[in-house]
């Protein structure tokens, strides 16, 4: 007779499973609706070819672009196929060099990448904040809820600089400040990944943040730091210290399965030295308000000369010029 934990993996084991399938149905359902849309396309060109009615060539290149977009999506999710990209994603970003500076910037890239996720449809959460000593955060969690979120946004991660006129310095100097940005998927379950909390390391602490009935007047907030590997995480944004917990080891699972992913658990230390410094020479992008405008992704080559618009959210060019190139 089965027991009751070979059952409930095998559970899990059919969720997962299921979900697969039901991820193949829809990319079919795609395929399958693209294929369409270009044979409405064609008969609309023969329509006009036979009838030479120069008229639909307006409606014609319309339809074309529109399907252009919509291929090119479509294949871009093809080059998705690590084995957390569909899913969602938790983000976090750090100030580096340039003190208040590099506080504000990480306000801005928190602000943008909101933006780009309203865009995209994907849904956030934010999970945990540092304020700055002068201006927003020394640090920001937030979670994005959508499917393919982490296939996306894993091209962001690394150090992004910026070089503006500081509006924190009198004499308007020009000040070049940088902050990182982390990204892990966010897994429901992973039977493959064991925790021992023996090996965690919990404190708690008030959170900081508006307030209400519980935040700032108990010990909600809960860090967590895995011995073994130093990687701390922690959440403040639950109403409780058991729901902001249980959001930390799913954030902790997450992590370590990443590493597990890309087969360097035991050598987490080799990881950590090849993780560049949030400094001079290590960015992955700048992003330049002065003496011009211009965003330029390191990586890759690609560049941006409207600024204003990356700022609100426009990423989706940088995102897919590193994937096609990754």
């Amino acid at each position: 007779m089965q027991n009751k934990e070979d059952f409930f993996n095998d559970l899990e084991n059919v969720k997962r499973v299921n979900k697969k399938i039901a991820q193949t149905e829809k990319i079919l359902a795609e395929f399958k609706g693209l294929n369409g849309n270009l044979a409405d396309i064609g008969a609309l060109i023969e329509l006009g070819v036979e009838a030479q009615d120069e008229s639909l060539s307006g409606e014609i290149n319309l339809e074309l672009k529109a399907a252009e977009n919509k291929v090119q999506i479509f294949w871009l999710k093809t080059l998705l196929s690590g084995k957390y990209d569909g899913l969602s994603a938790i983000i976090t970003l750090h100030a580096g060099a340039g003190g208040t500076e590099s506080c504000d910037w990480v306000s801005m890239l928190y602000r943008m990448y909101l933006r780009y996720c309203e865009k995209s449809g994907f849904k956030t959460t934010i999970l945990d904040t540092l304020d700055g000593d002068g201006a927003g955060y020394k640090s920001v969690t937030f979670s994005v809820e959508g499917e393919y979120a982490y296939g996306y946004l894993k091209a962001e991660r690394g150090v992004h600089r910026l070089v503006r006129i500081s509006p924190f310095d009198a004499n308007k100097k020009r000040h070049t400040s940088f902050a990182s940005m982390d990204v892990i998927p966010e897994i429901e379950d992973d039977s493959e990944i064991s925790l021992d909390m023996e090996e965690v390391k919990i404190d708690t602490y008030r959170a900081s943040g508006a307030g209400g009935q519980h935040v700032n007047k108990t010990e909600s907030a809960v860090r967590m730091t895995h011995l073994p590997s130093g990687i701390v995480v922690q959440c403040q944004n639950e109403r409780s210290q058991i729901q902001n917990r249980e959001r930390c080891i799913k954030m902790l699972k997450s992590k370590l399965a990443e590493i597990k992913e890309r087969e360097n658990l035991e050598n987490l230390n080799k990881l950590k030295g090849n993780l560049k410094k949030i400094e001079w020479g290590s960015q992955i992008r700048s992003y330049v308000f002065c003496p011009y405008t211009l965003v330029k992704d390191h990586r890759t080559g690609f560049e941006n000369a409207n600024i204003t618009s990356v700022m609100d959210g426009e990423l989706q060019g940088f995102i897919n010029e590193y994937l096609v190139n990754a």
